[in-house]
């Protein structure tokens, strides 16, 4: 379950993403422009945000680039617009969106791009705090400077947990990457399904489902306590 934040100022398709996202099991706040879109970032921390571009009092592009100036991208944006060109797609990205999605929005192609960027915006939260800042591209990734000392650590800690093999179905790679990330929280909780939903942000009921179909051991905890 994630916080997913869809701004757009078509009623329909508030109301549709909603109700697709809403049956996936998500929390989903909704927003019809950019102003609203700024309190409800700030107010409910989204894991995710759906953003249209064309919107009638502050653009999808510049809200983005708001932002991402003033350090507040720290979650995944996905774009979205049926009149947006090439070149628009191409600068939202380097801004720092994670993705375009050119309506109409197929099913498919929503429930991806929404799972990449949850896969994604899990992975940063990971991060130790010293590597944890705002989201950036690729390109930009590149040229950013992180002292190898910073980036041992970073490796190690993630060698130390799990070696995730990434040239499989998505689905599969992010099953294995839940399965460690579940097991991590609940070898750090002694294996009390209490504070391990707390920490996860799942209530027991859904976790505990949710680790019996990763075939979790949920023994492993308690065993290996810390």
């Amino acid at each position: 379950m994630a916080n997913i934040l869809v701004v757009d100022d078509e009623h329909g398709i508030r109301d549709l993403l909603w109700e697709i996202l809403n049956d996936e099991g998500h929390n989903v706040e909704l927003a019809e422009n950019a102003a609203q879109a700024r309190t409800a970032r700030t107010r409910e921390r989204p894991d995710l945000v759906l953003l249209d571009i064309w919107m009638p009092d502050t653009d999808g592009v510049t809200l983005l680039k708001e932002w991402s100036s003033n350090g507040l991208l720290t979650m995944p944006v996905i774009m979205m617009s049926g009149h947006a060109t090439i070149d628009t797609a191409v600068e939202a990205t380097k801004i720092g969106a994670l993705a375009f999605l050119e309506k109409p929005i197929t099913l498919q192609k929503l429930l991806k791009a929404v799972e990449q960027g949850l896969v994604r915006s899990t992975l940063h939260k990971s991060l130790p705090a010293a590597v944890a800042r705002p989201l950036v591209t690729t390109m930009e990734a590149s040229l950013a400077y992180v002292p190898p000392s910073v980036v041992t650590s970073v490796e190690a800690g993630l060698q130390a947990t799990q070696n995730f093999v990434l040239d499989k179905p998505l689905r599969e790679a992010r099953d294995e990457f839940e399965k460690a990330y579940f097991e991590y929280h609940l070898a750090r909780e002694s294996g009390s399904m209490t504070r391990v939903a707390e920490k996860t942000g799942l209530e027991r009921t859904h976790l505990y489902r949710k680790l019996k179909q990763l075939g979790v051991d949920l023994t492993r905890g308690k065993r290996n306590g810390i």
